[in-house]
């Protein structure tokens, strides 16, 4: 069977066919290149003895010792676990919640209502960590915080947040909650947006109310939504918010570590404190290996369950 006129181009030719779609790429294929392929090859480092003045292929090869040693510290199990069940709270009750408030801007009839809403609730999203680290701590130390003062107004005995490290779990799912609802509310305000509005006139002649329709249309109509963007976050799991957990908790507060280290800080710590290249590196790589593993683990899983709403 002959190819169909037009389907049978040479590379140049497509190329040069699509070379306004590649022009407006350009930027992102060179941020991919630059600060993801070509910093490749420092992975070897978490295989050696790193030295300053011999370089990364000079230093010394001592094979998996540094990925031994993070294991035999007990820090890989306590980093992976903090990291993942971390994400796996954000991942389920920000979605949840994001659908939630999506769904409730769509059932708004007050047009300009819904925008100040959204603007609102969008604002957290762009406000940096370092702020919203330094709120944080307005809130929650004990000589000056509001929550511990009001505590002392009260004549009651005032919580130490940075001592207790098992509300800390709590404080940072709220915190990322509030500040990532608004932006990712809008993806599924836009997929709602796109549903056919003669379903909704349909359902009305029916005489389905606001709840059946959210039951019956707006839930089944996101599901596609909903798959791409979880396989999307399962692709970083293992890739903490660094901003937020080291501005937010802080840097070098062991009482709080068990239940706060990630990968990311102590990656940062391993650098700044201890200047030890190797394991921050070791670290780093079984990251990345993992998250792969996982993310090419749930795409198999939905694609035998549901081919059409897999990444490939």
């Amino acid at each position: 069977m002959k190819p169909l006129p037009g389907t049978n181009r040479g590379f140049f030719k497509e190329l040069s066919h699509s070379r306004t779609l590649i022009l407006m790429c350009l930027p992102a294929i060179l941020f991919f290149i630059v600060f993801c392929y070509i910093p490749m090859p420092g992975a070897y480092i978490a295989f050696t003895d790193f030295k300053y003045n011999q370089g990364i292929f000079g230093s010394r090869f001592v094979g998996f010792e540094n990925f031994r040693f993070l294991i035999i510290s007990g820090k890989l199990w306590q980093l992976t676990r903090n990291t993942i069940l971390y994400n796996v709270a954000f991942i389920v009750l920000g979605n949840i919640l994001q659908i939630f408030v999506a769904i409730l801007l769509n059932e708004v009839r007050l047009k300009w209502f819904k925008k100040i809403a959204q603007s609102v609730m969008f604002l957290p999203y762009f406000i940096s960590a370092v702020l919203v680290g330094f709120l944080s701590f307005s809130i929650l130390n004990y000589d000056y915080g509001f929550i511990p003062n009001l505590f002392k107004a009260l004549g009651a005995e005032a919580p130490k947040f940075y001592s207790n490290p098992r509300v800390w779990p709590l404080i940072i799912v709220l915190v990322n909650l509030w500040q990532t609802t608004g932006y990712g509310s809008i993806v599924y305000f836009a997929a709602i947006m796109g549903i056919d509005p003669t379903i909704y006139e349909a359902a009305e002649i029916d005489g389905a109310h606001a709840i059946q329709r959210i039951w019956y249309i707006i839930l089944p109509s996101l599901k596609n939504t909903v798959a791409v963007l979880i396989l999307f976050s399962i692709g970083g799991i293992l890739k903490g918010n660094f901003g937020l957990f080291y501005n937010v908790v802080g840097n070098g507060n062991p009482i709080l570590q068990p239940t706060t280290d990630i990968i990311e800080t102590f990656v940062y710590r391993a650098l700044m404190n201890q200047f030890n290249f190797s394991s921050s590196a070791a670290a780093g790589l079984y990251q990345s290996v993992v998250g792969f593993a996982i993310v090419m683990t749930a795409n198999w899983i939905v694609k035998r369950i549901e081919p059409e709403y897999a990444l490939f």
